[in-house]
């Protein structure tokens, strides 16, 4: 659950899915950030702007009382290039794959101990089932952190490359004075 949930402020692109509407078919939803969303999400993220954030996502039933989400994430993404700070956009492409489970359920139970003899957990596959509270879970939310987890945190404008610092080698001498060259005499001066 992200920190936004925990302090009641309402996520800046948010696609509510009530549980109880959903089947164990398949449904595809497509979600798309409008320009207010996309503004909220590039302060969230610290960037200069998202240009583009949308998803395609199948919603279904998983076990007894769980929602399973999975699906592509694609969104465009301007940030300031570490090096210029001159605008570098990056796109991500994402696969998405997140499992709901209610808080008071059997599974939420085993979730929480760490307990894993009735849950077979693919390291491949889908992490640890994230838990909600009440009859609705958030999928506009999770397209929003999975695309955020993708974000290079070190963004380079094409070919830029960091030259103000030569790292020595160690083949040519330092034209730096040698602190100690005054002590190379010192036990001849006694």
């Amino acid at each position: 659950m992200s920190n936004d949930t925990v302090r009641g402020a309402k996520p800046p692109f948010s696609y509510p899915v009530k549980v109880g509407h959903i089947s164990a078919n398949p449904v595809t939803v497509h979600l798309e950030a409008d320009e207010r969303e996309r503004a909220g999400l590039a302060t969230l993220w610290q960037v200069v702007s998202v240009k583009e954030l949308s998803s395609d996502l199948q919603v279904t039933r998983w076990k007894k009382d769980g929602v399973r989400l999975k699906g592509q994430v694609k969104a465009r993404i301007v940030q300031a290039c570490v090096v210029t700070l001159e605008p570098v956009e990056s796109t991500i492409v994402e696969e998405v794959e997140q499992i709901f489970v209610p808080e008071g359920s059997k599974l939420a139970r085993i979730v929480a101990s760490g307990e894993s003899a009735e849950m077979v957990l693919d390291p491949e596959g889908p992490d640890l089932p994230e838990l909600f509270s009440g009859d609705t879970i958030d999928a506009g939310q999770t397209v929003a952190e999975f695309a955020a987890l993708s974000i290079n945190p070190y963004p380079r404008k094409a070919g830029i490359e960091f030259s103000d610092r030569i790292e020595s080698d160690g083949s040519q001498p330092e034209d730096k004075p040698n602190p100690f060259s005054v002590l190379k005499d010192w036990p001849a001066k006694q």
